[in-house]
């Protein structure tokens, strides 16, 4: 496809601005990973919002995006050779616009791997593990009889807090001094865990002071705050 409007999800969120990266997604743990990142880098884009409520996430039109029906997704009408570029993953996004602009990711090779590391602790843990213990604490599963499926994932919560904390020590950010697509992949869903998912208690938080203090230094981050509410709901 060599112009924006070759994609099919355009017929059903039309670009306005189709010189603009596009962004599909909402304002999830994963969602905000990238529009975080992209409100640090300062890059253009264009957000549509993906309406879970209507089943936009099944429609032809962002299935022919993203087959596997999960936000977010973009399609980077500047990708490599200048030929547009559509991306689904949330992290696959983080590595792919860090690097495309060469920041918040390091230049160099075995700094580059580490960071890649702790996105995808993220991905393989963090993520998957804080999402199920919502489930079965804020969700469906809380009216479950049977609370052994919880506690696994309150116990797996917390041991991946823990590796989290240790690693934290004396370190600024995930990667020590420098800012990057690690704390951006992780935080969202600390945050989330301890606010929307109401699990402070359940996980035991307060003991992981590390982890509470680089938390705190990451929502203050101006265009954390921003990204942290971008799409914002419909008036």
């Amino acid at each position: 496809m060599s112009t924006l409007s070759d994609f099919p999800i355009t017929k059903k969120w039309p670009a306005r601005h189709p010189e603009r990266l596009q962004l599909y997604s909402l304002p999830t743990p994963n969602g905000v990973k990238v529009s975080i990142l992209l409100e640090e880098l300062g890059l253009p884009y264009e957000v549509h919002r993906v309406d879970f409520g209507s089943n936009d996430q099944l429609s032809p039109e962002f299935l022919s995006l993203n087959p596997n029906n999960k936000i977010p997704a973009i399609i980077d009408p500047d990708g490599p050779g200048g030929q547009p570029l559509a991306l689904f993953e949330s992290g696959a996004i983080l590595v792919y616009l860090a690097e495309k602009t060469g920041r918040f990711i390091p230049k160099d090779a075995a700094g580059r791997y580490q960071a890649l590391q702790w996105v995808m602790f993220q991905m393989g843990g963090i993520g998957p593990m804080f999402g199920q213990l919502g489930f079965f604490h804020k969700f469906a599963g809380k009216d479950y009889e049977d609370k052994r499926p919880r506690d696994r994932y309150v116990a797996e919560s917390k041991r991946l807090l823990g590796v989290l904390d240790r690693h934290l020590a004396g370190r600024e950010w995930v990667l020590g001094s420098e800012y990057g697509i690690a704390d951006i992949a992780i935080f969202p869903w600390v945050r989330n865990l301890v606010g929307f998912y109401e699990a402070r208690e359940l996980v035991g938080f307060d003991d992981f002071q590390e982890v509470q203090r680089v938390l705190d230094a990451f929502v203050a981050r101006p265009a954390v705050a921003r990204g942290l509410q971008i799409p914002a709901a419909p008036r």
